[in-house]
């Protein structure tokens, strides 16, 4: 069999047996194919922490935006409320001396409204929807179609295809007729 030399540690080389060498080269190769195995794992972790991350930061700036769209809906429901105290104070005194001051105000809240997407639903002659109108009451009427918007009693608002809050409507029916 073939050797190979090697150093004996005082200076003077020893001749190594190929089994010995072949096992070495095999141990070697054992070696590297751990470190590789090894290598992918970390490699694939790594990744997986990367796709990790980016999902997190995704559904961290989702929850950011809904959080932000909630106070921003919020703010504008306490406004609603606002402006509907200011439209009964309308309603209360039509021609009294404050009211063009009152109609200015409404003017510029309905504009602030307006600015953020908000706009009014509910309006006389419109059929009713459940989606959009809340009935407080029903009149009888021949002169209008059936499920028809007579009255609005406390107009709705909308921001964008939301319902942020329904119009309270009266609605017409058609009368009982007497046999």
């Amino acid at each position: 069999m073939p050797s190979s030399p090697e150093s004996d540690g005082g200076g003077q080389r020893v001749e190594q047996p190929a089994h010995e060498q072949e096992d070495q080269r095999e141990e070697q190769h054992s070696r590297e194919a751990q470190l590789t195995a090894e290598l992918a794992r970390m490699d694939d972790r790594y990744k997986r922490a990367l796709a990790d991350l980016d999902n997190y930061r995704k559904r961290s700036a989702r929850e950011v935006e809904r959080r932000v769209a909630e106070s921003r809906e919020q703010v504008l429901r306490d406004w609603l409320e606002t402006v509907d105290s200011v439209e009964r104070a309308l309603r209360m005194e039509p021609q009294g001396p404050v009211f063009d001051g009152l109609r200015a105000v409404l003017d510029q809240m309905e504009s602030v409204l307006a600015r953020q997407g908000v706009r009014r639903i509910g309006r006389p002659g419109e059929q009713f929807d459940p989606e959009r109108h809340d009935a407080v009451d029903a009149r009888a009427s021949d002169e209008v179609p059936d499920h028809e918007v007579l009255d609005v009693v406390r107009s709705g608002f909308a921001l964008g295809d939301r319902i942020m809050r329904p119009a309270q409507v009266v609605v017409s029916r058609r009368p009982e007729r007497q046999p």
